[in-house]
């Protein structure tokens, strides 16, 4: 008779995206440690430049992303208890209207508001990852088996403990799936805060194509490409840690 077992990680897959994103990273140094480069290219490409503008698409990502779990994950748990789910439909809504919204558009009309910079960024970042998040947060949550929401109230639990203790732990697969799929949407945004003084790795893209300096356009997007493949990859690795054993 087959016996239920914990779906295991694909350890090439876990491994070898890091790997290969390693590879590229250390080619593309080799190339740059050897091109011939003009003045304009070698002050873009300064490794002091280049750490501080990969810091900040770390730090536009980090913040944006801890915005929006904080936000989204306990609004969507809140839009899944009675009383409060006939809601979630607008809500849902009103989301996916951030999304929908060209990313541009978006980040330009907030810094027109706003002003430019950091904050305005973020915002703009908030209003595009939080769909994902919040969606995967409800549904996760309303495809938990009612019988086991009831059977723990049966013996006894309170609601708060059904939620810690059945609810979430099964719904974690799905919030995760959220979780990744928003990260690799900020780090791939974030490189538009550039636009507003906001900073990160989409200088160097829009460097490259104002000045015709390809070298430093490749070199900006394959640094966001393995920035965004890393992120992936962190996420891919903490949505199998925190999965429930036993569960498929």
């Amino acid at each position: 008779m087959a016996t239920s077992r914990r779906r295991r990680p694909s350890w090439g897959v876990l491994l070898g995206q890091p790997l290969f994103v390693a590879v590229v990273i250390g080619a593309w140094a080799v190339w740059r440690s050897n091109a011939e480069l003009d003045a304009i290219e070698q002050r873009q490409l300064e490794w002091g430049l280049l750490g501080r503008l990969t810091v900040q698409h770390l730090q536009l990502t980090v913040v944006a992303t801890v915005i929006v779990l904080a936000i989204a994950v306990p609004l969507g748990i809140a839009l899944t208890r009675p009383g409060v789910k006939r809601a979630a439909p607008v809500v849902v809504a009103v989301a996916n209207a951030g999304q929908a919204a060209p990313v541009i558009g978006l980040v330009v009309l907030l810094a027109i508001w706003l002003g430019f910079g950091f904050w305005t960024a973020i915002l703009a970042l908030c209003l595009y990852a939080i769909l994902p998040v919040l969606r995967n947060t409800i549904v996760g949550l309303q495809s938990v088996d009612p019988t086991l929401v009831e059977a723990g109230r049966g013996m006894g639990m309170s609601n708060r403990a059904v939620l810690g203790r059945i609810e979430l732990p099964l719904a974690v697969p799905v919030i995760m799936a959220g979780i990744r799929t928003a990260l690799v949407l900020v780090v791939g945004t974030a490189t538009l805060a550039t636009f507003i003084d906001a900073g990160g790795l989409g200088s160097l893209i829009t460097t490259g194509i104002r000045l015709l300096r390809y070298p430093v356009l490749i070199s900006g997007a394959i640094l966001v490409a393995a920035l965004a493949l890393l992120i992936d990859w962190a996420g891919r690795v903490l949505e199998e840690v925190t999965r429930p054993r036993g569960l498929e």
